[in-house]
């Protein structure tokens, strides 16, 4: 289920917004625009749909659009049209049309927001900061503590409450934006590069954490970044924007494997398909395998075969050191358990059952990022 929809999505910065969407309209160039009408086209006919628990990357070099797009999403952007539908209460409404009061509320209730500098009132304790929310809402202050304690245990910085900001690391800072964000317990996060003014160790930390804590919070997260390490390792579906508009959408192995265009193919040229690619996009499927009756080889070689029992789950015969995984084993592990038995690994469904093998070649495939048919 949707919970967040991009439908056309134009957004324009100046005076001149009615001639600059007749000239986008009309197939004229950004810098055209911005040439000939003073406006800045910030995106342009974006499209997106961010589904229930996901987490959405917004990826694209500076002045792409994506952290235009995200900030559309509460009403700190305004649509100059098109329609951004967002689920509150229950329902979807259209943050480019709501009245001040709705969009209040979606502000209080739905909608929390992660910045990149952590945004901390210096003059409030970190248990003021992440019980900001609450308090605009009105929540009464005994139930405020209680949702305050519990969210910093959680960030792991319940010993640190009655500290200011500057006391605290960066790292630190950005847990109790972390904390705030989770205490109004919206069901949608705004996350706007929160971890790259970080240095690289606590910034992967915090990766690590936000994808832990996603486990049991199931969040629907948009989230911005420059990075395209930790877009792949986040993101569960990535959009790629280019001049204001999506270029490409899907998940990291599809942006990997079948980049749409020369732009998509050269930002993730450099990227190592180890941990993104999943055996699952790697798998010579059953139905292209070697085989022999019941025996399924895992090597082209015919070296080695495993053994399929009435339900398609596969036997390894005797003395044979075959290593079975699941389709969401990353390529990098499939590597290892490739180099300990020394043969293809079988790969199964949700049930136990053989759904394809990858061998030496499938690997190879992977390592080059070629997508085999």
């Amino acid at each position: 289920m949707s919970h967040l929809v991009f439908d056309h999505v134009d957004i324009v910065f100046g005076s001149a917004k009615k001639e600059a969407l007749t000239r986008l309209d009309q197939g004229e160039t950004r810098d055209e625009i911005l040439k000939a009408t003073s406006a800045v086209i910030g995106v342009a006919d974006a499209s997106l749909q961010v589904e229930e628990g996901e987490i959405c990357v917004l990826m694209g070099l500076s002045g792409s659009g994506k952290s235009t797009l995200l900030r559309s999403a509460n009403g700190l952007n305004g649509v100059s049209r098109g329609k951004v539908l967002l689920r509150h209460r229950g329902q979807m409404v259209d943050i480019a049309t709501i009245d001040a009061a709705t969009l209040r509320a979606v502000r209080t209730e739905s909608v929390a927001m992660v910045f990149q500098q952590f945004a901390l009132l210096p003059w409030r304790t970190v248990r003021d900061n992440v019980g900001l929310g609450l308090e605009l809402r009105g929540t009464p202050k005994a139930e405020r503590d209680r949702i305050v304690d519990e969210k910093l245990k959680m960030v792991q910085l319940d010993q640190w409450a009655n500290k200011y900001g500057h006391e605290l690391s960066g790292g630190m800072q950005q847990r109790v934006g972390l904390a705030r964000a989770f205490a109004t317990d919206a069901s949608l996060l705004l996350m706007d590069e929160p971890f790259s003014a970080l240095d690289p160790l606590i910034r992967t930390k915090l990766q690590d954490e936000l994808l832990s804590l996603q486990k049991n919070l199931k969040k629907t997260i948009l989230f911005v970044s420059h990075d395209l390490d930790e877009a792949m390792k986040i993101g569960n579906r990535i959009a790629i924007m280019e001049g204001g508009r999506i270029v490409q959408w899907g998940t990291p192995e599809e942006i990997i494997l079948k980049p749409a265009n020369a732009y998509v193919a050269e930002f993730v040229a450099h990227m190592n398909p180890l941990n993104v690619l999943k055996a699952g996009s790697l798998m010579r499927p059953l139905n292209k395998c070697e085989r022999e009756g019941d025996r399924v080889f895992v090597d082209v070689s015919r070296q080695a075969a495993l053994r399929l029992d009435g339900l398609g789950k596969p036997q390894i015969e005797a003395g044979s050191a075959i290593q079975l995984t699941s389709a969401q084993t990353t390529l990098k592990d499939v590597i290892a358990l490739r180099q300990k038995s020394g043969h293809g690994v079988g790969i199964l469904d949700e049930d136990g059952r053989l759904v394809g093998v990858c061998t030496d070649a499938d690997i190879y495939s992977g390592l080059i990022r070629e997508k085999r048919d």
